[in-house]
């Protein structure tokens, strides 16, 4: 029994929240987002191109307002916004966003600078040529209507044209855990590849590869990625295509030179890329670059100016490709609605399929609705050779009969069609001519029908009449590849010197107790560090020289290790910034180390239970923000110490919190990249309190205390030296009673 409006129902509210979501999401998947493999159009570019055909806007006829056609669409057939309507017309329109656009637009419709179109009472359009092939055949019974949305109007399903619009325009969209994105091809290899697959339905798909070589973009641009990564994402459905600007070197008179950009990526804005491009120059990020300038027009033309005629060009361009969108990578996700609107992700020869299996239904559909067109004449234009063969007959019983057309039914064998067109035909049709124009057009009808039927019968004329219609599509709307293709190894195969990036200026690094981070310039004395401005309650932790190319190590008490760019840190002036808006550092976690940190650096790290090992610059490296785990704590252990190993350093000191010291040669320390390290010393209470290499024939310095700046040295350390992982004895007679070695 269904319910009635007035009743209440319980439901769960996970199952009515699923129910209710799920046809959300189904919604959007299939009414939306998603294009149909067969004419590459979403709802909304579909209605768009319909309604704009109903108002006659083909490519012969005026333009007309936008708005009158965003009216229709939204008024007649897409009940949404008239904005994202209008978003949609626009990017029909735009001759950098499809490679063959479908709108012809009049007025600003926006340009590849990222400017948006002017409002949609300002603006024109019109169809294109490319459109109206689109749309072919929508009068010949080729697809099925469906109601509108309120059932006052109908609209095609699909477009039945012969034109390959969704990989030639490519499409994007987000649904509800789906999304699609396809870039442009060429039609030319497009129509080539179908042709082959016509003629060899089992072909590989690396086969279609002949053909289509890979997106062709409607800004051009350079597809710098190898063959078998083309084929790879071509076979599956799913990939990207590493897309670069087509940049040329150009020499100059006296030996300078500089860098001329022709084309940029495709979805990339040319004034952010330059503002981009001009925000590096003006951070230093890209201290080899002087200047940039737009100097387009009628076509793309941006001037890249290097710091200095000695500057490697391999070097700018690289680090350019790096930092700004003049490379750029485009996703493949090939994922689209078949025939019966099921989403599902094909590769390039799964949907060039599904497109000439609807290209052959057109073909079927338009040829049986023909000959249902040719039947209906042909019955008409037999009855009216009855009636010049008996045309005497016929117009006695018109004059002398009250009902004239059972008689002549009768009398005749006419059909009641027959009868009522023969009565309705007008008296100067009577006429010799007439007859021979009526049998010519029999004889003609009858030799179409005959060639219709046997297309339909014949699977064999039906892949021969789509070739030849394929072909030409081809010679109409074929072009010229735009996206050059040149196979570039990640990082153009070259190590480069990243070095050269940054400029070199010393630096004084300090960090605060509350970790604080800011680098004044040159070297500030280390003991002045103190008596500059501090946030309240807060002071130095950290303090050192460096300079901007210098890349810095921090340390977590969790053992995680971080990389800072000394040129990234920000000015000494003010109180700088918490170091952990630059890294992942959680807030409860302490910092046991900051130092600079150098390829080719040993470094001695220990935790509190006095575990430690040796471990490399390279290895402490870590450019993300999550940074990298360095050292694996046990439960409760933190790390307490990092020290660099000095040159020629042969022995390691430790001593614990009891304050016995041990000391045993450097080389039982493992080198590690990772992990726990072995054991330093044993303790009975307390942990470690600090460690340190030293060369034994150097003697043990520490700091004499009272701010004297005297050293003390203890030269004979035998007394120490034991096995690693023993108790040690007590520190020598003077040693601080901080348990630190200092410095």
């Amino acid at each position: 029994m269904q319910p009635t409006a007035d009743q209440e129902i319980e439901v769960p509210f996970e199952a009515a929240l699923s129910e209710r979501y799920l046809v959300y999401a189904l919604s959007t998947i299939t009414a939306r987002s998603l294009p149909d493999v067969r004419d590459g159009l979403k709802p909304v570019h579909r209605r768009l191109l319909w309604a704009m055909r109903l108002l006659k806007l083909d490519p012969a006829s005026a333009y007309k307002k936008c708005a009158r056609v965003v009216g229709d669409v939204i008024g007649k057939y897409h009940p949404h916004g008239d904005q994202s309507v209008y978003d949609a017309m626009v990017r029909l329109a735009q001759s950098f966003s499809l490679r063959y656009p479908l709108v012809d637009g009049q007025g600003n419709f926006g340009n590849i600078d990222g400017d948006n179109a002017a409002a949609y009472r300002y603006t024109e359009a019109r169809l294109t040529g490319v459109a109206t092939l689109l749309m072919a055949g929508l009068d010949e019974g080729t697809v099925d209507f469906k109601p509108t949305y309120n059932g006052e109007e109908e609209e095609p399903e699909v477009m039945p044209g012969l034109f390959p619009n969704l990989l030639a325009n490519g499409s994007s969209g987000i649904a509800v855990g789906m999304a699609t994105s396809i870039p442009p091809h060429n039609v030319t290899e497009l129509i080539e590849a179908a042709v082959h697959l016509i003629d060899n339905p089992l072909a590989e798909d690396r086969a279609l590869m002949d053909f289509v070589h890979g997106p062709d973009f409607p800004t051009g641009g350079v597809l710098v990625d190898g063959p078998e990564s083309i084929a790879l994402a071509y076979k599956t459905g799913r990939g990207s295509f590493r897309l670069r600007a087509k940049i040329e070197t150009v020499r100059e008179k006296g030996g300078g030179w500089h860098l001329l950009v022709h084309e940029i990526p495709y979805g990339v804005q040319k004034g952010k890329l330059i503002e981009v491009i001009a925000g590096l120059i003006g951070d230093k990020k890209l201290p080899i670059l002087a200047d940039v300038r737009d100097e387009s027009a009628e076509t793309l033309r941006v001037v890249l100016e290097p710091r200095s005629r000695t500057v490697d060009p391999e070097l700018l361009l690289e680090s350019l490709y790096r930092m700004s969108e003049l490379e750029v990578r485009f996703p493949l996700n090939l994922n689209v609605l078949d025939k019966n609107r099921t989403p599902g992700v094909m590769s390039l020869k799964q949907a060039l399929t599904a497109w000439l299996a609807h290209q052959i239904e057109v073909l079927v559909r338009r040829a049986s609705v023909r000959i249902g067109k040719i039947d209906d004449r042909l019955e008409l234009l037999e009855g009216f050779l009855v009636a010049f063969l008996n045309l005497d007959r016929v117009i006695e019983i018109i004059r002398t009969e009250d009902e004239p057309k059972p008689v002549m039914i009768a009398e005749f064998g006419l059909t009641d069609r027959q009868a009522e067109a023969i009565l309705d035909m007008r008296l100067r049709r009577l006429r010799k001519l007439e007859e021979m124009e009526i049998r010519k057009e029999r004889d003609g009808l009858v030799k179409e029908r005959e060639g219709l039927a046997g297309l339909i019968e014949s699977p064999l004329k039906q892949r021969n009449k789509l070739k030849r219609d394929l072909n030409l599509v081809k010679d109409k709307w074929g072009d010229a590849r735009r996206t050059a293709i040149e196979e570039v190894a990640v990082g153009g195969g070259k190590i480069l010197d990243w070095s050269a990036m940054i400029e070199k200026e010393p630096i004084t690094v300090m960090l605060s107790q509350r970790g604080w981070v800011r680098a004044m310039k040159g070297h500030v004395a280390l003991a002045e560090v103190a008596e500059l401005k501090w946030r309240e309650g807060d002071g130095p932790a950290h303090a050192f020289h460096a300079q901007t190319t210098d890349k810095l190590l921090l340390l977590s008490e969790n053992g995680r290790a971080y990389t800072l760019g000394g040129y990234k840190l920000p000015g000494g002036r003010g109180f700088g910034e918490p170091v952990r808006l630059t890294i992942d550092l959680p807030a409860e976690v302490e910092i046991a180390a900051f130092m600079v940190a150098k390829v080719g650096m040993k470094l001695l790290v220990a935790s509190s239970d006095g575990r430690g090992f040796v471990t490399s610059g390279e290895a402490v490296m870590a450019e993300t923000r999550k940074g990298k785990q360095l050292v694996n704590l046990r439960p409760g252990a933190k790390v307490a110490v990092l020290r660099v190993v000095p040159e020629g350093a042969d022995a390691v000191v430790v001593v614990g919190e009891n304050r016995k010291m041990l000391l045993f040669p450097l080389g039982e320390l493992p080198e590690m990249g990772r992990g726990a390290g072995v054991q330093l010393q044993r303790y009975r209470d307390g942990g470690l309190s600090d460690v340190i290499a030293v060369r034994m024939a150097d003697g043990l310095s520490w700091p004499q205390g009272g701010g004297s700046g005297r050293m003390r040295t203890e030269s004979d350390l035998s007394p120490w030296r034991a096995v690693r992982g023993a108790g040690g004895r007590m520190a020598p007679i003077g040693f601080p009673r901080s348990g630190k070695f200092g410095g």
